[in-house]
């Protein structure tokens, strides 16, 4: 027995890969899958059930030898490696680990040897495949590197902090936490999820993939369906929600659900055209006041006048609400949300009273009397149809309001609809807006029975409940720059980590697609996503056809000054 763990621990000791298996396999009395191998002796072999074979495990317990165990583990090594192994491969590979395990004529095998037939297998296979199962296999001595590095970098968190992003206040020890927990989760992404030519892409700076801390977890910017969440009603933290009745219920619910469900992304999270959403329950608040002062005895105008001051009263406090909320809670990242909100189509009364009551509120800001001033979050995005907002038309005021806010506060920002360019064609051929996912982001089309392409020329684009899985960002100079070094056709390089940045949204497409809905149940349970009703046990698959991948690009002026 102590023969046997010498000759294993000299096996699992040595560091050339081809040296590994061959000692292996000679040591084992197995045979090799290459015909050009050396032959193995006879041996007598006592035929044995591979059902009756157990492998000891590193930490000395048996376990039931499973080939299904083996072809997991293979098609993940392929899988960072970019190689898809079929049927036949997969067969040929635990045939030849059941053979040799039977040549071994014992009951019991190691789990280092198991490794490394695994492993002597695929390098006959696929020898990038077994590089890549060796290199999971040798993660344990990368560990201590990449928590050296995480324990460094937690240091500087703690003492120093981090401006890396805004939003997070890194003074805060629920910040601080997140802070480190994302530096190992970035470690952990570059670790095993990238493959080495965009490990190489990164590290050369040709590409940037933005995130890297969260992207293993979830997605990115969105425009959450807030209306689809409240109708009827929905649960939240083990707790069932009615829909609101009043004004002011509605604010409050709207800022838990915007709080609870943006803590669950990366991003920007957008609630799109907020004063369409807000006006009906505007309308339940002033119908309840109204009866109300009528049978106090208020004529039918005084008591319209005192039901709207009251709608009027809930609309500035619920926006103030909402500045207080999202600009002093930070989310359970420990970064405060980027929420934006979108307005100004409304041409309901209560409609245009949510976009004015927002704009006085932003105007007068927040702080101490003698000093107060205008905060960040919700962000405020105008949007301007001249044929609405031009002079004398229906929602001039909102315009003109909308203007004053901008000379104060530098607030809100404006998105014409009836310009020139993507969303005002939209807006233009189908009525529909496409409300930026934060500050930048624009959601191309997806329609409603088609889904990329129309299905007929009476099929919409949906945009809101859509959201983007990530983006990484092309650095065009540096590619530019490659190119003359190396005597290339820029398209050619470009071409080539485009190409790369596609394959791997691909297999983030397919990594954030075996998740269950309850990873974000706002989004994927209760409709905050188009086709998100799904039960908490469901894969999310079905809600990705609808989301985007970005590709960005950075220094496009840079490489026009370059070029010339």
């Amino acid at each position: 027995m102590q023969n046997s763990l010498n000759k294993e621990r000299n096996i699992v000791e040595f560091t050339s890969p081809s040296k590994v298996t061959t000692d292996v396999i000679k040591g084992s009395g197995v045979s090799p899958i290459s015909k050009s191998a050396e032959p193995v002796k006879a041996v007598q072999i006592k035929p044995l059930k591979m059902n009756s074979i157990h492998v000891i495990k590193k930490d000395g317990t048996r376990e039931e030898f499973d080939n299904n165990k083996i072809i997991s583990a293979v098609k993940k090594s392929a899988t960072r490696a970019l190689v898809n192994f079929s049927d036949v491969e997969l067969k040929e590979i635990c045939e030849f680990v059941d053979n040799n395990i039977i040549k071994m004529n014992r009951t019991e095998v190691t789990i280092a040897e198991m490794h490394n037939l695994v492993e002597g297998a695929l390098e006959h296979i696929n020898p990038s495949v077994a590089q890549s199962y060796r290199n999971y296999r040798n993660y344990k001595q990368d560990f201590v590197h990449m928590l050296d590095k995480v324990y460094q970098e937690s240091q500087r968190i703690m003492y120093i902090g981090d401006k890396e992003n805004a939003n997070a206040d890194s003074t805060l020890v629920s910040t601080k936490r997140s802070l480190i927990f994302n530096e190992l989760n970035k470690e952990l992404y570059k670790k095993f999820f990238l493959t080495v030519d965009e490990l190489q892409a990164i590290r050369d700076g040709y590409i940037y993939i933005h995130d890297m801390s969260a992207r293993p977890d979830t997605m990115n910017f969105c425009l959450f369906d807030v209306a689809s969440v409240l109708k009827g009603g929905f649960e939240m933290g083990n707790l069932w929600y009615n829909e609101p009745k009043s004004l002011d219920v509605a604010f409050d619910v709207i800022g838990d659900i915007v709080m609870a469900a943006a803590s669950q992304q990366y991003g920007g999270f957008t609630v799109a055209e907020v004063d369409k959403i807000l006006a009906p329950y505007a309308e339940k608040t002033y119908q309840r006041q109204y009866d109300k002062y009528l049978c106090l005895g208020l004529s039918f105008e005084k008591a319209r006048e005192a039901a709207l001051a009251d709608v009027q009263k809930d609309f500035e406090q619920g926006f103030q609400g909402w500045e207080y909320k999202f600009n002093t809670v930070a989310s359970s990242r420990g970064d405060y949300p980027f929420i934006t909100v979108t307005a100004g189509l409304g041409t309901g009364e209560y409609e245009k009273m949510a976009t004015l009551a927002m704009l006085r509120i932003r105007m007068g800001g927040q702080g101490k009397k003698e000093c107060k001033k205008p905060v960040l979050f919700p962000k405020i995005v105008f949007l301007y149809d001249k044929n609405l907002h031009g002079e004398g038309c229906v929602n001039e005021d909102l315009f003109k309001a909308g203007v004053e806010c901008s000379k104060k506060t530098m607030y809100p920002d404006w998105l014409s609809l009836t310009g020139e360019g993507y969303v005002a064609s939209m807006y233009k051929k189908y009525g529909k807006v496409v409300s930026p996912m934060g500050c930048r982001a624009f959601l191309s089309p997806w329609f409603e029975r088609g889904g990329m392409n129309p299905a007929d020329e009476n099929d919409s684009p949906i945009f809101v409940g859509r959201f983007n899985i990530g983006a990484i960002s092309l650095h065009l100079p540096m590619i530019y720059a490659k190119a003359k070094k190396e005597s290339k056709d820029f398209y050619e390089v470009l071409d080539y980590y485009m190409e790369l940045i596609r394959q791997l949204h691909i297999r983030t497409y397919d990594y954030l697609g075996e998740m269950k809905a309850s990873v974000n149940p706002l989004a994927f349970c209760e409709g905050g996503f188009l086709g998100g009703h799904l039960g908490i046990h469901d894969k999310i698959r079905p809600v990705l056809k609808s989301s985007t991948a970005s590709f960005g690009i950075t220094a496009l002026n840079e490489l026009q000054e370059l070029h010339n």
